[in-house]
């Protein structure tokens, strides 16, 4: 059983202060001029400071203004050094409504390379009078042909700030030459889609919205024709869409599923607020069903987050329990299908499950003990499981939370379509729902009070806090605990794991008041978990 909560921490101190020689700028003096008055425009409000974490910048919406635009200069710099397109996505995810943030796509659609998050909090947080000088470093560090031409492509979520934050990115984008293309209202998954289309010339899909849709539903809908199961209630899905991007986008795909799968949209923003009382994070943080659905028991039910990069399945039983697939069983449910998969049609590629530290351990004991499948333990944040999720020919990785997806090397991609197209049926039938598989799948998404060590499992400081929580953890039977600073939020997270959800929420209550005395803790003391 799992238990979380959060606790407020202390501001953190600035990661880097800009402290650079005089030097001879490679702008010309109109173009320093024209960068410096626009810079002037998006002025930087006195005394913020911020950190590009592990979904890049987020905040109160009203003090994104300046970091939006040097946003659009960083991408340019980053187009012009990868001689690619970059993403640039406008949205604070399952934040509350009142927030918003940016974080940049790289050229596959992967995460932003660590180096050029460290770029991006320099950037975001110089004085006015430092902003070309900072500019100057990061050109000089990456070796960055300033007369290479760049291309920049945006998106955003439905945030009612949205809109102005993303015209600041733009202006960032053209003081700097460079091109840009505004792909207005998508999903985060969308923005990521476009970015690896047009980094691949089209090889990957077409990099429109109907090419995104067309690319999944046709695999779904093949995917679904291989299902054991038959009728509607096998075909229907209630979708909680947390009044966020996804309901738009779901009502527009729609119609590309054909009979394949029958839907019906909650919380789709007609009413009620962005990620309040609904969305994947509340679910998941809950274990209940979000406000506005009716659920009746054993139907098909999921949440999306603000900008449909996370998703979290569940049910009610028939005796109306409520059951939850959270990230952790969604790759055990994905991962035991491959193997089988993969023993159909007799081949033995290198199948990995990557976690995090936090995973429900009794995933982690199914996965080895019983499916015999390897599972690695890296970071917390999706950066870190993809990179690790590479280096097998099939790494399926998911978090808790409901961020994840399943990679295969391009070699494997090549070996299942010939294997769809040469085997016999029973071969074939395998090697085909594993093609569909990939197409669907392969999408490329102070708290420093505390750090951590042992893959986030064990708190280094502040001192006394790890010796602390590991008497905690002896009190319980099959007990764990984790505490670490959110990659998203000014919070730390505490985790806690035992054999029964009453003894999950006391540990995990227990351990929050031991992070809010050992670690400087703001506001009200944590509460029991309800």
């Amino acid at each position: 059983m799992w238990s979380q909560t959060g606790v407020l921490d202390e501001k953190r101190m600035v990661l880097c202060t800009v402290l650079l020689p005089e030097k001879r700028l490679p702008f010309t003096d109109m173009d320093s001029d024209v960068i410096s008055r626009h810079s002037a425009v998006h002025a930087k409000p006195i005394g913020l400071t911020l950190q590009y974490g592990t979904a890049g910048f987020r905040t109160k919406a009203q003090h994104l203004d300046h970091v939006m635009f040097r946003m659009g200069l960083l991408a340019v710099l980053r187009s012009k050094q990868t001689t690619s397109t970059i993403g640039v996505m406008v949205t604070a995810s399952h934040n509350p409504e009142e927030d918003n943030g940016v974080k940049l796509i790289d050229p596959l659609g992967e995460m932003l390379a660590p180096a050029w998050e460290e770029h991006a909090t320099c950037l975001a947080n110089a004085e006015e009078e430092d902003v070309l000088r900072v500019l100057v470093d990061i050109s000089e560090k990456e070796a960055i042909s300033l007369q290479q031409e760049a291309f920049v492509v945006i998106g955003r979520d439905t945030r009612s700030s949205s809109p102005r934050l993303a015209q600041s990115v733009i202006d960032g984008v053209t003081v700097l030459g460079g091109q840009f293309h505004d792909y207005g209202l998508v999903t985060t998954p969308q923005l990521h889609y476009m970015v690896c289309c047009r980094n691949t010339h089209g090889q990957y899909g077409k990099a429109t919205t109907e090419g995104y849709y067309q690319k999944l539903s046709s695999a779904f809908v093949q995917l679904t024709k291989q299902a054991s199961c038959s009728g509607e209630d096998c075909r229907s899905l209630k979708i909680d869409c947390a009044n966020g991007i996804g309901a738009l986008k779901l009502k527009e795909m729609q119609r590309y599923f054909a009979q394949g799968l029958l839907v019906q949209l909650f919380n789709d923003g007609a009413k009620g607020k962005l990620n309040h009382l609904c969305g994947a994070d509340f679910v998941k943080s809950h274990q209940k069903p979000p406000q506005g659905m009716d659920m009746k028991p054993n139907e098909r039910c999921c949440s999306f987050d603000g900008d449909a990069d996370r998703i979290v399945y569940y049910y009610l039983g028939a005796d109306g329990h409520f059951h939850l697939i959270d990230g952790d069983k969604i790759a055990t449910l994905i991962s035991t299908f491959l193997k089988e998969l993969l023993l159909e049609i007799g081949e033995n590629l290198n199948l990995g499950v990557v976690q995090t530290a936090y995973a429900n351990g009794s995933s982690t004991r199914y996965l080895e003990e019983v499916m015999k499948v390897p599972v690695y333990c890296t970071k917390t944040g999706v950066k870190h499981l993809h990179h690790k999720a590479q280096e097998f020919d099939i790494g399926v990785y998911f978090e808790a939370n409901g961020h994840g997806t399943a990679l295969f090397n391009k070699a494997v991609e090549a070996k299942i379509k010939q294997l769809a197209e040469e085997s016999d049926e029973k071969k074939q039938r395998a090697a085909t729902m594993l093609e569909n598989i990939i197409d669907l799948f392969n999408q490329v998404v102070d708290r420093r009070v505390i750090s951590t060590t042992d893959a986030e499992r064990r708190a280094v400081t502040p001192p006394g806090l790890q010796e602390a929580i590991d008497a905690l953890v002896n009190k319980y039977k099959l007990s764990r605990a984790f505490v670490r600073p959110s990659g998203t939020e000014d919070v730390v997270r505490v985790y806690a794991e035992a054999d029964s959800q009453e003894s999950a929420d006391s540990l995990a209550h227990e351990v929050s008041l031991a992070v809010f005395e050992l670690a400087g803790g703001t506001g009200e003391r944590p509460q029991p978990h309800s």
